[in-house]
């Protein structure tokens, strides 16, 4: 299993309940192993299994709870 790692620019988060339902849900997809959010940069750093997840469904996820990947 080789890791990845992607950094997403993330629009709408802008406080611990944000970064909390983004945390969850990311982190509920199968092949993530971790997620770290930045309110200050507007971020979401995610390591992840490629041959378990997709980019475009992490991102799907972000989106799906509401904020606007950049």
């Amino acid at each position: 299993m080789a890791l990845a790692f992607i950094t997403f620019h993330v629009e709408g988060m802008s406080c611990s309940h944000c970064e909390n339902a983004v945390k969850k849900s990311v982190g509920a997809l199968t092949g993530v192993n971790s997620v770290t959010v930045s309110l200050e940069n507007k971020t979401v750093s995610v390591e992840y299994d490629p041959e378990l997840v997709t980019t475009n469904t992490i991102s799907d996820m972000i989106d799906d709870q509401g904020y606007d990947v950049i």
